[in-house]
């Protein structure tokens, strides 16, 4: 026992248990006398009025442990809402594309029913059905006058350049 007053101080708390529980088990097993089997007998102890004594030590390790864990949990936290992002926009974008593609084949689908509604042949077929013919001339009225059978000749007209100053 006078070896305990004399060791130096181990750095960590659960060291210094287990080197204290080594040290006695040794003095133990030197106070023994011959090969007599160890008997024990157990001794209920009222331990309710004991108030745990404060270890800053330890205090500062579980804060420590805490801090560590909870920025790890956070950045774990931050790459799953990462991923499930990832994954939304991916089916959102998927969604945009079968939309895109459906409505690219309804306008060609409209394109077709255009194109079919105004074959000139189409309507000059059904103007006969009404009994409709051909502009006698002098039947057809131009807004603009003149001659109504002159041939018309399209014309662009380019807007005329302003200059501020």
């Amino acid at each position: 026992m006078e070896m305990m007053g004399s060791r130096v101080q181990p750095r960590s708390r659960t060291e210094s248990l287990a080197v204290r529980n080594r040290e006695l088990y040794e003095a133990q097993r030197r106070a023994r006398r011959g090969p007599t089997p160890e008997v024990f007998f157990t001794k209920h102890i009222d331990n309710s009025r004991i108030v745990k004594a404060d270890d800053p030590e330890r205090r500062r390790e579980m804060r420590t442990f805490t801090a560590v864990m909870s920025v790890l949990f956070v950045l774990v936290m931050v790459y799953v809402w990462q991923h499930f992002s990832a994954i939304e926009i991916g089916y959102h974008v998927e969604a945009q594309k079968q939309q895109v593609e459906q409505l690219r084949e309804a306008n060609r689908q409209l394109r077709l029913s255009e194109a079919q509604l105004t074959d000139p042949g189409r309507i000059d077929k059904i103007a006969k059905q009404l009994g409709l013919d051909a502009p006698q001339p002098g039947q057809v009225v131009r807004p603009e006058g003149g001659d109504p059978n002159a041939p018309v000749v399209a014309q662009a007209s380019v807007p005329g350049l302003q200059i501020v100053q």
